[in-house]
């Protein structure tokens, strides 16, 4: 896989708006840049799942924001809390995911966040309705 920038660290400004839920399929996080590279990306994102409940990390509310501009792809992420077991995990299967699907040309950056935390209302309506909530 190619060299991947990964950082973990609270946001320096202002914590981007994260919809408490989002239930439009085509806009399930906030997504910045290239038009071409959105869907892809949503969908390699979307076949990373968090074993611990067994869903997409898209469902879970997991991605707060995809920047795809300036040849690189920026991934701000959370996990469901800072001591999550399997956080490698995910974050190996979102590289995977994104190097099948981004050009060769373009960086792949996650960065891990912890503001604002997650909680469990920024699980998607379709996530919601698998758990039976």
């Amino acid at each position: 896989m190619r060299g991947m920038d990964t950082s973990a660290s609270p946001l320096p400004g202002p914590a981007p708006a994260v919809p408490a839920s989002s239930d439009d399929e085509a806009q399930p996080f906030p997504y910045l840049g290239d038009e071409a590279l959105r869907g892809p990306i949503v969908r390699a994102l979307r076949r990373v799942i968090d074993p611990e409940v067994a869903m997409s990390i898209v469902d879970v509310g997991l991605i707060y924001q995809v920047t795809a501009a300036d040849d690189r792809v920026h991934v701000l992420m959370t996990m469901t809390s800072a001591a999550c077991p399997a956080a490698d995990a995910i974050m190996d299967d979102v590289e995977r995911e994104l190097d099948q699907v981004v050009p060769l040309e373009h960086k792949i950056e996650l960065e891990l966040c912890w503001e604002p935390p997650w909680e469990p209302s920024m699980i998607s309506a379709q996530g919601r309705a698998r758990l039976g909530w």
